[in-house]
Parts: C-alpha cells; sequence; structure tokens
C-alpha cells in the first residue's frame, strides 16, 4: 500500500477514535454539550439530523449509543494499529526473476521455510526464522536449538552459512543471516 492510502487510512481510523469518543463524552456528561459545540461545532451535525438532544435519550438509548460508539472505536483502533507497523517491516513477497516471460517471485512465507530448512539440513533442532526487510533484500533472524552433543558455536555458524548458501541458490536477495542459539534440545 503506497504511502498516500496508509495517511488515508490513518486518518480514518482517527476520526473513528476520536468522533465516538467525544460523543460518549457528551452523553455521559463528562464533557458540557456546550463546549464540545463551541470546538467542534457538533451540534451544526446534530441539527442535520433533525432535532435531537442529548438529555432526551433514555439511559437504555444511552447504553446502546455507548456500546455501538466503543464497537467502533475498537474497530478504528484496530486500524490505526494495523497501520501502524511496529518492529521490523517484511515485503510479502519479492521479485526473484524480472526477466519478460519469466518473472518469479517468492512470498516471505516461502523465505522462512527455506531457512527454517537449511538450519534444520545442518542439525538444528527447533528452528524458527523471524525477516525483516530493507527495500529488495531480506534480514533472516534464526532461533535454533543445539542437540546436547553439539558445539554451539560450531552449529550457530553452519546454520548461518547454510541460511546464506541455500538463499543466494535460491536467489533471493538477502541482506544478512543472524542465528540465535536459544538453548539445547533435549
Amino acid at each position: 500500500m503506497n504511502a498516500f492510502n496508509r495517511l488515508i487510512m490513518l486518518i480514518i481510523a482517527l476520526l473513528l477514535i476520536a468522533v465516538p469518543v467525544l460523543v460518549l463524552l457528551v452523553i455521559f456528561g463528562v464533557i458540557a454539550a456546550d463546549v464540545a459545540n463551541q470546538y467542534t461545532g457538533y451540534r451544526i451535525a446534530v441539527d442535520a439530523l433533525g432535532s435531537f438532544s442529548p438529555s432526551d435519550l433514555t439511559p437504555g438509548a444511552r447504553v446502546v449509543i455507548a456500546v455501538i460508539g466503543a464497537l467502533v472505536a475498537l474497530v478504528a483502533l484496530l486500524l490505526l494499529l494495523r497501520e501502524l507497523t511496529f518492529g521490523r517491516r517484511v515485503a510479502r513477497n519479492t521479485t526473484l526473476d524480472e526477466t519478460p516471460g519469466k518473472e518469479t517471485r517468492i512470498t516471505a512465507g516461502a523465505v522462512r521455510a527455506l531457512a527454517e530448512g537449511a538450519a534444520r539440513e545442518v542439525g538444528a533442532a527447533s528452528p524458527s526464522a523471524s525477516l525483516a526487510s530493507d527495500d529488495r533484500s531480506y534480514l533472516v533472524s534464526c532461533g535454533i536449538q543445539v542437540p546436547p552433543s553439539a558445539n554451539h558455536t560450531e552449529l550457530a555458524t553452519r546454520t548461518r552459512s547454510n541460511i546464506r548458501r541455500v538463499m543466494e541458490e535460491q536467489n533471493v536477495p538477502l541482506q544478512d543471516v543472524e542465528v540465535t542459539v536459544r538453548g539445547s534440545a533435549s
């Protein structure tokens, strides 16, 4: 998704959070209706809907509006968190060959599976790979467990070089490979 689309989704998510929160604060009397109207002009929207007045609502209607507002705010929060990515970004797929008629793409899941398979190939136990991408190349982080009889340093080094070799054989653009030993396998 390009930056303009992300900006629009961010604005919509923020509005979906701010409007229900403001309505809830006015309905429950936390903010006076006149103060909210002074800063937002919400009375114009209310008057456009008819002669609606928050004081005319029954307690049951206020609860229903509060629940709907909370649900809308929750959906907006989920949209907001989806747009504000935390941690490392991962490209969903990468083009390996751009030759017309021979275009080849690989998904992030396939890259992760390649890394885990390469780690198992040299004897690592329970490998789990995670990816980050910068432009078109991947940073592969792989956590492994070492069998009790194996040398931790040697297996980590072999795992790193084998992951790098497998990725290069498959023409996967690679930035770096990090291997972390999480302990001994039982």
